[in-house]
């Protein structure tokens, strides 16, 4: 476990102005510091002189989750070498701390929307890229050959990966691959439009959809998106509903100004759709391109402050001070992992990444933060004395384990309700008991994915959200939305001629290029 963080300390970032201008990854100091309440965010660049950010909009809420960051391990068989330093080396290098927990994999840069905040900048340039079968193909091998933990999770994105005419064939091969979980990150389009494509879909083995959803009024969305998006978003849900898919993860990109007064609507929806939505996963915006310092601040939201904005516009029920971040659950998969005598899963994410609660909903419709049912903080740390007795190869650790997930119920303020969350530790050591007791569950997530202003390469190294590319490397999501897409794609792209005379490309896959969708 690493030690609560004290304000001020140093970490290391780029200058934003040396790569927006130039490509060129100048690394330098960063000072973390607090000033009115927040954690601020300064570095300076012998050229362009200083950048000043918020990093975090409470710097109470920052120190508290940065006790709850677990160390964890890399991979034992790293793609890359260390020559140049983070973030050049990318892939994942022998410096990286984490391992890749959920995988991305980019099918196409075509888009059949045009939405100005896409932190991907899809269908830009004249330019297609679109990794060919063979190549997403062993992509996904590469993926599934990490060590200590092959990759369990798999997302196709893009761009849209529903414009691919060979996305029900890579959802095909990634469950043959070993992939325990299969997701989509969509606009929901074409899933909407199409019933039976989004049963295509299911049936290839799709576990999960991870929609794009801004609001619930058409303004976010016309701001946002360039159209009012909202009735296909929500016939897209209707048909989850119809096929009997139950997964669906709504995901708002939050920006100042646009939706950030729609938060609360958001989760009151998502737990009125309880039946077919999993999550909500807000994600703060991304500042994509050269911005100046006044209207980077119009902007900027960070996590504290979404959070903030949910406790008021929830009227309390989701309070700023049930959430968790990311790593706080790695002792989960520790735990299992060690009762199971083999590695499992371990969320080492940095702690300013992301936080997440979750919510409990009543027979009447009422919702209430799990906090309420049990205390968290306690169980966490019951899980890492389990992981100690196993690490430390107590006698007996298998039935002292149990022992102490027994006594547990003494922090289990409704033990009625959490028998089955008890019940996947204590009889099977693995998730399969979760399911009844997650069908009343949803979960609130945040992560925040960083730019070139307010990148901080510690969180990179213990990054475990990853893309996959097509020269064998594994890179870490926000260094390759700030630094790397650019490259790669003009690694392997294709003029739009070209890719059509080799491609053969179906009516949907020549609209995304030519004819965006207006909802018209």
């Amino acid at each position: 476990m690493y030690p609560p963080r004290d304000l001020p300390y140093t970490t290391q970032s780029i200058c934003p102005e040396c790569f927006l201008s130039n490509d060129e990854v100048n690394v330098i100091n960063a000072e973390l510091y607090e000033d009115d309440g927040k954690v601020m965010y300064k570095k300076t660049c012998e050229k362009h002189g200083d950048f000043v950010d918020v990093y975090w909009g409470d710097a109470a809420m920052f120190k508290e989750a940065s006790r709850w960051w677990f160390k964890s391990v890399g991979l034992d068989n790293p793609r890359t070498e260390t020559v140049k330093g983070c973030p050049e080396d990318c892939g994942q290098c022998p410096e990286h701390k984490s391992h890749t927990a959920l995988a991305l994999l980019d099918v196409t840069n075509r888009c059949n929307l045009r939405c100005p905040i896409c932190f991907a900048v899809a269908a830009e340039g004249g330019t297609i890229y679109e990794p060919t079968p063979e190549q997403v193909f062993d992509m996904m091998k590469n993926l599934r050959e990490n060590e200590p933990v092959p990759a369990p999770a798999l997302q196709f994105a893009g761009g849209e990966p529903t414009v691919s005419k060979h996305l029900p064939q890579y959802i095909k091969w990634a469950k043959g691959l070993g992939f325990k979980h299969v997701q989509i990150a969509s606009n929901g389009i074409r899933i909407g439009n199409s019933k039976k494509y989004f049963q295509e879909l299911r049936e290839a083995g799709l576990s999960t959809v991870y929609m794009q959803f801004d609001g619930v009024t058409p303004e976010p969305y016309i701001t946002a998106r360039g159209n009012d998006l909202l009735p296909i978003k929500k016939q897209a849900i209707q048909n989850a509903r119809e096929l009997g898919m139950e997964s669906i993860v709504l995901v708002p990109t939050v920006v100042r100004g646009v939706n950030d007064d729609q938060v609360g609507g958001i989760i009151e929806y998502a737990v009125e759709n309880s039946d077919v939505i999993r999550c909500v996963n807000f994600q703060p915006v991304s500042i994509t391109g050269r911005i100046d310092h006044a209207s980077r601040q119009e902007m900027r939201i960070t996590i504290p402050d979404v959070i903030h904005l949910i406790d008021e516009q929830t009227g309390g029920k989701i309070p700023a001070d049930v959430w968790y971040p990311v790593p706080a659950m790695m002792p989960v998969g520790r735990a299992l992992g060690l009762m199971k005598g083999a590695p499992e899963l371990e969320l080492s994410t940095h702690f300013a990444c992301g936080m997440s609660t979750f919510i409990w909903i009543n027979e009447d419709g009422r919702y209430e933060p799990i906090t309420n049912l049990m205390d968290v903080d306690k169980f966490i740390e019951i899980l890492v004395d389990i992981s100690n007795l196993y690490a430390k190869k107590k006698r007996a650790a298998s039935k002292r384990a149990k022992a102490k997930l027994a006594g547990s119920i003494r922090h289990i303020k409704r033990k009625g309700i959490l028998k089955d969350l008890l019940s996947a530790f204590l009889n099977r050591g693995d998730y399969d008991s979760l399911a009844k007791f997650m069908r009343r569950v949803i979960m609130i997530g945040m992560m925040h994915f960083q730019d070139p202003y307010n990148l901080d390469l510690e969180r990179v190294q213990h990054c475990d959200v990853n893309y996959a590319v097509p020269d064998g490397r594994i890179v870490p999501f926000c260094t390759m939305n700030t630094i790397h897409r650019s490259r790669i794609e003009k690694k392997f792209a294709q003029p739009v001629d070209e890719w059509r005379g080799k491609h053969k490309p179906t009516q949907v896959e020549e609209d995304s290029i030519t004819k965006p969708y207006t909802g018209a």
